[in-house]
């Protein structure tokens, strides 16, 4: 069967055939935006790893370095369940900063606690786009995405927690 290629969004290229319902198209999409946000997220934490100074340093450090390095591990997860719903996820940078809801750390130097505070916020927002992909997930029946979904949710809820722990005096 022959297929052909479509732009849906700037998130996924879709490769369209007879075997690719709406709803997994839907599904992509939805996933594309998680994966910008992972992926951008990847890298603010792994920006923080290199630039963390003060008496924090070798701690956080080490908690960036586990966290860009699980984030990254996720990224991957969610880009091959992609193409498991039969789509091509479009990895550039101008699609991931355009398809996400974290904001860049940019050239701002942050404080330990700032950077703590950034992550917190950036992973709560990456939280609540899961909820989002997961609903609709279940709404499809789409099991495979929903229990990857609730996965990530799971690592986010614990490094939210981890956060806290570091920032709560």
């Amino acid at each position: 069967m022959a297929k052909k290629t479509v732009t849906k969004s700037k998130a996924v290229k879709v490769t369209s055939s007879a075997k690719v319902s709406n709803a997994q198209a839907s599904m992509a999409k939805q996933l594309a935006n998680v994966l910008s946000d992972t992926y951008v997220l990847a890298v603010k934490t792994h920006g923080y790893h290199w630039n963390v100074v003060g008496m924090s340093f070798a701690p956080l450090h080490a908690f960036f370095g586990e966290q860009y390095a699980s984030l990254t591990a996720a990224a991957d997860e969610i880009a091959e369940r992609i193409r498991a719903l039969g789509m091509m996820p479009d990895g550039s940078m101008e699609s991931f900063l355009q398809n996400t809801v974290i904001t860049e750390a940019g050239t701002k130097a942050l404080t330990a606690e700032g950077m703590l505070a950034d992550l917190l916020a950036s992973h709560e927002l990456v939280r609540e786009r899961l909820v989002e992909a997961e609903n609709m997930a279940d709404d499809i029946d789409d099991l495979a995405t929903q229990d990857l979904m609730v996965k990530q949710l799971g690592e986010h809820e614990k490094t939210m927690w981890m956060i806290r722990s570091h920032i709560t005096k």
